[in-house]
């Protein structure tokens, strides 16, 4: 991204621009998270130049230590200070406080881009920012972090989830792209359904492997990864091609003695796991309804099932 691409230009006074090479940046990260620390690396990787980090954990200072080799580690005022474009990589609920309270003391500079990383929030969030010059950007990785390397290397099928006002919204997009993912950009009012649709699948399916795999080592089984992996794969690729079409098991084939046998199996199963195979077994049954794969007939079966095992399971 040149910079006379930039579409806005920096305020007299504001930030001095002395990019590493013609066109880059210097990127402030607050927060040397497994997002924050990554995000760095890959901007870094795209020529951009790291200024400074901060990192108040001994796990984040290892972190930043290891994808970010030579950065100083700095205090957040000293980073503002320096950073032509600054990247909050904090937890959801500390990003209003954080930026409100670096506002109340005047840190943010005229021109100085602003991006957060969270998923919930939209450039909303960032107002107290924007009222002293600086531009603001959300650019949320849809993908799961380790923190490590190895992230840098799934950047590629990644899809960043972008929101900023139309004037610069070419300059979150090209960020993106420079740190090897795919923009897609999402409104401001849409920002916390798009982050709920990605938890739902994302955190939840974590929650049902993990059950699973409780269940398959509670009967002796030793690698449970060994029998959830090829089907786990092949059931995410293949709902992702074919969406519901691809639903099979017990409850598409309207087997409702199966559901009634797993829910007695399941009987003495932490409560947790009962009630979890009870809601989404009752759920998968409506949609499969609604979508004619099932009849009323077995719908109410399987249902009825579920009732009788004395897990609800209402949908």
């Amino acid at each position: 991204m040149n910079a006379s691409e930039h579409p806005v230009s920096p305020h007299p006074g504001g930030v001095r621009r002395k990019p590493a090479k013609p066109g880059r940046l210097g990127v402030g990260v607050i927060g040397a998270g497994r997002v924050g620390a990554v995000l760095g690396a890959a901007l870094r990787a795209a020529e951009h130049a790291v200024v400074g980090v901060s990192a108040v954990s001994e796990a984040s200072r290892e972190r930043a230590e290891n994808l970010l080799p030579g950065v100083p580690v700095l205090e957040i005022p000293e980073i503002i200070e320096r950073a032509e474009l600054v990247l909050l990589a904090v937890p959801d609920d500390a990003l209003p406080d954080l930026v409100s309270g670096l506002a109340a003391v005047g840190a943010w500079q005229p021109g100085q881009l602003v991006a957060h990383t969270s998923g919930r929030f939209g450039t909303g969030v960032l107002e107290p920012a924007r009222k002293l010059g600086a531009i603001p950007l959300a650019l949320h990785p849809a993908m799961t972090f380790t923190g490590m390397s190895l992230d840098l290397t799934r950047l590629p099928d990644c899809t960043f989830g972008v929101t900023a006002p139309s004037a610069v919204l070419p300059v979150a997009q090209a960020l993106v792209v420079e740190m090897g993912a795919e923009p897609v950009v999402i409104a401001e009012e849409d920002r916390i359904l798009y982050h709920a649709a990605l938890a739902h699948a994302s955190n939840h399916l974590v929650t049902i492997a993990a059950q699973s795999t409780q269940l398959l080592g509670a009967i002796g089984v030793e690698q449970p990864d060994r029998l959830l992996g090829p089907l786990m794969r092949a059931s995410l690729e293949n709902a992702l091609a074919a969406g519901e079409g691809a639903l099979t098991g017990p409850v598409a084939r309207g087997d409702a003695g199966t559901v009634a046998a797993h829910a007695a199996a399941l009987a003495d199963a932490p409560g947790d796991i009962r009630a979890a195979y009870a809601r989404l077994a009752a759920v998968t049954a409506r949609r499969a309804l609604e979508r004619g794969v099932l009849t009323a007939d077995q719908a109410t079966a399987i249902t009825d099932a579920l009732a009788a095992s004395g897990e609800e399971g209402n949908a």
